[in-house]
């Protein structure tokens, strides 16, 4: 009798970088809960105070290509050790904070370099070499955990509640640490080749069959383009870098860092107390976590067959902004949250299954992480705007026209990127 298969270590990686992922993300999403209450306690403007934030962002994207390299090199185990002691002692210290400008210190830049060395960058380049076939659905699961450090929101704004803002800040810190150190340590591995074992735990003969034209393909550009052993030089000389880095700036950037930086804010600003407007924003969380699983779909009918849907949906739930004037509607909220969310996250799935797709191999880190400066340009910049156009205007009109307008243009985009005639998705190689 042969016995049963055992679990292919990718998936335990996997496990480990969602809740490393998750557990990192939350520190920056909670900016949205502390955000009034800094306001408030004070008495400082919302421009000035979302400047944090926009630090934040920018360093977390200036971080990422060295994040991104750093697993390329050195032990994962150590790097996401470190980065967790990084950020947990920042956001705690934060708890001693009383002038703007150590917020900026210590969140802007002490926390975004820990999360940054925690995110989304490393963890790509090292499930790209763990799987190949299954990548929109591992990525897709993957970026739930930026979905779970939405839902954190709730729990929060109870312990600012109950505790104080000094006390969450230093709670959380603390957390951090405990949680991510552990899983670090024990479980991640950088690639199958140091456990026995080949990307998506088959043999070795069928591990990389992308590598290899697609049937029907000779020396047409899309077998050209799979040949390439990509470099971050390679990448930089291409125009589909340089729309990806452009839509990573509107989709990441402005659409999605907007919500985050300050809807808490508008529906409190709206009339709906502290909570109610905490959980409308775990529901965007919960909403986001979805559209991360379906986008996975791209795996069977490519990158840009789910992308592009994904951002016109979440235009549309955007666009409900506009009708949310007042507490008379409190289900509009949880629909924009439907909407919004469940789109945003079937984009992001897909944009980065399409990254790993394009510039696959042993320099993906890098590339990936350059990519990544794209969000931190317009992350850093568009909260900050909106907190600054509202101190002129007394709302966040020209900021929802924004998140509209940037959707809007990531679908184009993508549609001038056109990855499946580059590298189509392995279900759809053989068509």
């Amino acid at each position: 009798m042969k016995g049963r298969p055992h679990l292919f270590y990718g998936w335990i990686v996997l496990a480990a970088a969602l809740i490393i992922m998750g557990t990192g993300y939350a520190l920056r999403n909670i900016f949205s809960v502390f955000y009034p209450v800094l306001v408030e306690d004070f008495g400082w403007e919302r421009g000035s105070t979302a400047l944090m934030f926009a630090i934040h962002v920018l360093v977390y994207g200036l971080t990422a290509p060295l994040a991104g390299s750093l697993v390329d090199r050195f032990d994962p185990r150590v790097t996401f050790s470190l980065g967790a002691c990084i950020m947990g002692t920042g956001i705690a210290l934060c708890s001693l904070a009383t002038a703007q400008w150590q917020f900026y210190l210590l969140y802007g830049v002490v926390v975004a370099i820990g999360v940054g060395m925690t995110g989304i960058s490393p963890f790509n380049a090292i499930l790209s070499r763990w799987f190949v076939r299954k990548r929109g659905v591992v990525f897709g699961i993957l970026s739930l955990g930026f979905g779970m450090s939405l839902v954190a929101a709730p729990a929060v704004q109870s312990l600012i509640s109950s505790f104080g803002r000094q006390t969450a800040f230093l709670t959380i810190g603390i957390l951090t640490i405990a949680v991510i150190v552990p899983v670090s340590t024990l479980l991640m591995c950088r690639s199958p080749e140091e456990k026995g074992l080949f990307p998506d735990g088959v043999s070795g003969a069928v591990a990389q069959p992308e590598a290899r034209p697609a049937p029907g393909e000779t020396s047409d550009p899309p077998s050209e383009w799979a040949a390439t052993t990509w470099t971050l030089a390679r990448a930089l000389r291409t125009h589909q870098f340089w729309l990806l880095f452009l839509l990573n700036f509107c989709l990441t950037g402005v659409a999605q860092h907007i919500a985050i930086a300050h809807l808490v804010y508008f529906f409190r600003d709206v009339g709906y107390d502290p909570m109610l407007a905490a959980t409308a924003f775990s529901a965007f969380g919960v909403a986001l976590m979805v559209g991360y699983v379906g986008g996975s779909l791209s795996d069977r009918f490519g990158r840009e067959r789910i992308f592009i849907p994904g951002c016109l949906i979440s235009a549309a739930g955007a666009s409900l902004l506009f009708l949310i004037t007042d507490t008379s509607q409190p289900w509009m909220l949880f629909l924009f949250a439907l909407l919004f969310g469940t789109g945003m996250g079937a984009a992001i799935t897909s944009f980065l299954a399409t990254m790993a797709d394009l510039f696959q191999g042993r320099h993906f880190g890098s590339i990936q992480g350059s990519v990544t400066v794209g969000f931190a340009l317009g992350g850093a910049l568009s909260p900050w705007l909106a907190g600054f156009l509202h101190d002129m205007t007394g709302n966040y009109f020209i900021a929802f026209v924004a998140i509209v307008g940037a959707l809007l243009l990531c679908a184009g985009l993508m549609w001038l990127i056109a990855p499946g005639k580059l590298r189509p998705v392995p279900s759809r190689a053989g068509r």
